[in-house]
């Protein structure tokens, strides 16, 4: 079997600036056959084998033939808008990271917990990453290898160990060039366990007092008044 088919190319720099080059050839059994010159525009032979007599005559007549130079340049034409559209929707796009904070508690260490903070969807892949406790900057973490999503954007991964106690906020803070403004992620440790028994202790205490002064009060309020 014989194929016959065209093939255009067009290099596109590395940003949105006009196309590098732009090519058309015509091939026959995947071998190069006639090649379009963007500089000359014209059509010249690309074949030097025993298919480079066809390669002359086909390219003669493809240099005779207006509808094959009009579609030439609708092809040019084409590959100048691809460029800007490409970058927009690829290397130039600008999407924001989302965060989530994960607390791990430590074994063998009362009040430490590792703290993953998980950036991910984000592009392009620079990002920053900081640690504030209580709104103090305490470290920037350490940073897991930044893993691409397969989509275009990226996710990483930024721990922090710490001693924590009550009332203590720490936030995970992520800059990123398609934000306006740092985007962060709080988490507190909350109540210490002994703390948290106390509160509920003083909660059942307050609830049965509420109980019994409303049952007093609704007794007194239903007894007839004694005769002066």
């Amino acid at each position: 079997a014989f194929v016959v088919h065209v093939a255009s190319s067009c290099a596109l720099a590395a940003n949105d600036s006009a196309p590098l080059a732009f090519g058309l050839t015509l091939l026959f059994n995947k071998n190069p056959l006639v090649c379009y010159d963007p500089d000359t525009r014209r059509f010249k032979a690309c074949d030097w084998g025993l298919l480079h007599w066809v390669a002359e005559v086909l390219a003669t007549d493809l240099n005779n033939d207006t509808a094959w130079a009009e579609r030439v340049q609708s092809r040019r034409r084409a590959c100048g808008e691809l460029g800007t559209h490409f970058w927009a929707t690829t290397a130039l796009r600008r999407t924001p990271p989302q965060v989530r904070v994960i607390s791990t508690p430590l074994p063998n260490a009362p009040n430490s917990v590792l703290l993953t903070c998980h950036i991910w969807g984000f592009y392009p892949p620079e990002v920053t990453v900081l640690w504030l406790r209580n709104g103090a900057v305490v470290a920037t973490g350490d940073t897991i290898k930044l893993l691409p999503n397969g989509d275009w954007t990226y996710q990483t991964q930024v721990t922090l160990m710490v001693t924590t106690k009550a009332g203590d906020t720490f936030t995970c803070s992520v800059q990123h060039v398609s934000l306006d403004q740092p985007l962060q992620e709080d988490w507190g440790p909350g109540l210490s366990p002994g703390l948290t028994v106390k509160v509920a202790v003083a909660a059942v205490i307050m609830t049965l007092g509420l109980v019994v002064f409303t049952v007093g009060t609704f007794s007194y309020c239903r007894q007839a008044p004694g005769e002066g």
